[in-house]
């Protein structure tokens, strides 16, 4: 290892310019908006038809559970939302328990921050997101506020379960209607980033021979551009792994998948219109656009791919994510006691500020802190506008509520500060539905506990250092490294055993995958060894010329009109 890689990185300047940027929304993001208006408008209304509002923390426990797994198919999605109800349990019977127990502020918060540490860790390890942790240190650092006797918890956990299953079944329900949509998105993605990316190959190739200055800046675009068509590939086998039997429509889904693998392994042989006409394909409720093989390899593609990318145990995920699990406990920890020592009534309300922050290193960390102080400010002026109409009646209350639900899942996808716009207002009408309360109160609340836990929340993140970050790199270009020698030995071998070499590439493209992921979060990090920036572009290339050649050595070729 090179001395340059040995030294530690300095304090890098924070980012403000683009941390506001508004991007473009999901393609999805009516999916989250509309499940979420049902899951709780449902059970809101009969609590408001039963005249007993105030027991709508409970159903939102388990009614907020509809908000994951929209990007699962749905075999996988039925286990995940299953997973995700059964932690929203877990997390609100500790805090209910807790209060029942304890009326201390200083044990509730403690509690609060271990509970918010450990859903951070697991929802990192198992990638179920978004919206991640923070919907979870919400609802649980809520409950440990609430007065709370031990007899009633059991109703309480029950209301959560039923407001839970009727989640489960909203978010189930548009699979009677489109069960392929899911990968059929997902292959979609992988479409246009290949398409993308070879339109990108084309363009520069001709105007990187103008100047060394051009042909760098070119080779660095076309680096980002495959990067990210092979992260969109990755993403859709993963998708139709997780479909089980390998049906027709799957089968034919794995066919325009292997032809963004080969776009991305001849881009200049490709025709970008034709992938892109796949796509746009796809987006509807049509048939899946039939292609013909692109070899006798394309139907071993189902198993041995899978084999080649099984998932690590979960214990092996959650040993990278104690840095990130330690920074959430100590700032969730010392937020809600600085919130305290101020004379805040809702120290929960630092605690999730603190919690909502923390993402892959501390530059994402910083620009979540930014967004979520800006959001939160423009979130209370709208309160106030809103709270004269909310206060008409718990009918226009629940209204109010809902309409920041679906406005909340709209927005976030653009830029977190705009969601957080309509999350901020909807969090303080909720803390309405046990009585109305004075506006001026609950927006001075919000607004402390908001600077509080972001100043704080950021503090934690630059005290406890994440040096593993670095360590994660060299594992990673250590398993690309023997992922592309097995794959060339195989690729130089006179006859490969039956699927050996799909496998092989598949499980190349993975890590290098993996790769791309572990340096772009380590850059980010502060006070660990120099990201080996050269060895990773490096890794990169020479990993994705062996994916290009295993292409050709199965014998898969370009049908989109250029070659026969």
């Amino acid at each position: 290892m090179s001395s340059a890689a040995l030294s530690p990185t300095p304090a890098r300047r924070l980012p403000l310019a683009g941390v506001l940027r508004v991007g473009r929304p999901s393609d999805i993001w009516f999916k989250p908006a509309l499940s979420v208006v049902v899951a709780v408008g449902v059970p809101n209304l009969t609590l408001l038809a039963l005249g007993r509002l105030d027991l709508a923390m409970y159903t939102m426990a388990g009614s907020l559970c509809a908000l994951y797994a929209h990007n699962l198919p749905y075999a996988a999605r039925a286990r995940a939302l299953a997973w995700v109800v059964l932690g929203m349990l877990a997390s609100v019977a500790v805090a209910l328990v807790t209060a029942s127990l304890t009326s201390s502020a200083v044990v509730l918060v403690a509690v609060g921050a271990l509970l918010a540490a450990a859903q951070k860790a697991l929802c990192d390890a198992t990638r179920i997101g978004p919206p991640g942790p923070v919907i979870f240190a919400f609802i649980s650092s809520a409950s440990l506020f609430a007065p709370q006797t031990l007899g009633q918890v059991p109703g309480h956990l029950a209301l959560a379960a039923a407001a839970g299953a009727w989640a489960w079944l909203v978010g189930m329900a548009p699979g009677l209607v489109r069960p392929h949509g899911p990968e059929r998105r997902a292959t979609a993605r992988a479409l246009n980033a290949a398409a993308a990316y070879a339109e990108m190959f084309v363009e520069t190739s001709a105007s990187a021979a103008e100047s060394a200055e051009t042909s760098a800046t070119a080779s660095a675009g076309r680096d980002r551009a495959r990067a990210a068509g092979a992260a969109a590939v990755h993403a859709a086998w993963q998708s139709l792994f997780a479909t089980g039997a390998r049906s027709e429509p799957r089968r034919a889904l794995e066919r325009l998948v292997v032809r963004a693998e080969i776009a991305l392994a001849a881009p200049a042989d490709t025709d970008a219109g034709r992938l892109r006409s796949w796509a746009r394909d796809l987006r509807g409720t049509g048939p899946v656009p039939s292609v013909e093989p692109a070899s006798a390899a394309d139907e071993l593609l189902g198993v041995d791919a899978e084999r080649a990318v099984g998932r690590r145990p979960l214990a092996d995920r959650l040993g990278p994510l104690l840095p990130l699990a330690l920074r959430t406990a100590l700032g969730c920890a010392l937020a809600g006691y600085v919130s305290l020592a101020l004379g805040v009534g809702r120290p929960y309300w630092a605690i999730v500020t603190a919690a909502s922050l923390y993402q892959a290193n501390i530059t994402l960390t910083w620009s979540r802190g930014v967004q979520r102080v800006v959001g939160n400010l423009v979130g209370v002026l709208l309160f106030a506008a809103v709270a004269p109409l909310a206060h008409l009646g718990p009918a226009a209350l629940v209204l109010c509520c809902l309409a920041f639900n679906f406005g909340a899942e709209a927005l976030i996808s653009r830029n977190y500060w705009l969601g957080s716009i309509c999350v901020t207002p909807m969090a303080l009408l909720i803390t309405e539905f046990t009585g109305f309360q004075r506006p001026g109160e609950l927006m001075t609340d919000r607004i402390v506990d908001t600077v509080v836990g972001a100043l704080v929340g950021f503090a934690a993140a630059v005290v406890v250092t994440n040096r593993r970050a670095g360590d994660r790199i060299e594992n990673a270009l250590d398993t690309v490294e023997r992922a592309r020698e097995h794959t060339a030995r195989l690729i130089a071998a006179e006859r490969p055993g039956p699927g050996a070499l799909e496998a092989a590439r598949r499980g190349l493209a993975a890590a290098l995958v993996e790769l791309r992921a572990t340096a772009d979060a380590a850059a980010g990090e502060w006070w660990q060894r120099a990201v080996p920036t050269e060895r990773v572009l490096l890794a990169e290339r020479t990993g994705h010329r062996t994916l290009a050649t295993a292409v050709r050595r199965q014998g898969l070729h370009v049908l989109e009109g250029k070659r026969a």
